[in-house]
């Protein structure tokens, strides 16, 4: 059996949405995403698909050097081992929201849910957060004792 890498980067692109997610939170880094390459050339997340607009939301591939937002973002990156088995179903998983990407949004209301501590969960909705949570439990590598 081989083992693999996965990679979760977070990131604080220092915009005023993501300064307001932090005003709330506390935490240095507010936007997460999931790779399968120490390059991290291609980062699956949810977050704007616009970079000059964050209400425009939805499933994106991020590539962190083409990106303006991720010129100065401060980041840490996080690998965690995987098996062949557990890295295939992540990609599958990855794989069928890409092809669905229309049919996803961003979860807004997910945002506001998690500051009243009352989780707002929609279908086809993720926050980024939510979204990389997903990736791992769908794919059995965590099974999260708190809802996504």
């Amino acid at each position: 059996m081989t083992v693999k890498k996965g990679y979760i980067l977070l990131t604080d692109t220092g915009t005023l949405f993501t300064k307001l997610i932090k005003l709330y939170t506390k935490k240095p880094y507010n936007h997460a995403s999931i790779a399968f390459d120490s390059k991290l050339s291609e980062a699956y997340s949810f977050g704007r698909k616009s970079v000059r607009n964050p209400f425009i939301g939805g499933f994106v591939i991020e590539n962190i050097e083409s990106s303006s937002l991720f010129d100065k973002a401060e980041c840490a990156i996080y690998s965690f081992d995987l098996t062949d088995l557990q890295s295939e179903k992540m990609k599958r998983y990855i794989r069928k929201i890409d092809a669905q990407k229309e049919q996803y949004s961003y979860n807004f209301l997910g945002l506001f849910g998690f500051i009243i501590r009352s989780p707002i969960k929609r279908k086809k909705s993720f926050f980024c957060s939510q979204f990389v949570a997903s990736v791992l439990k769908e794919s059995n590598i965590i099974d999260f004792d708190k809802p996504l």
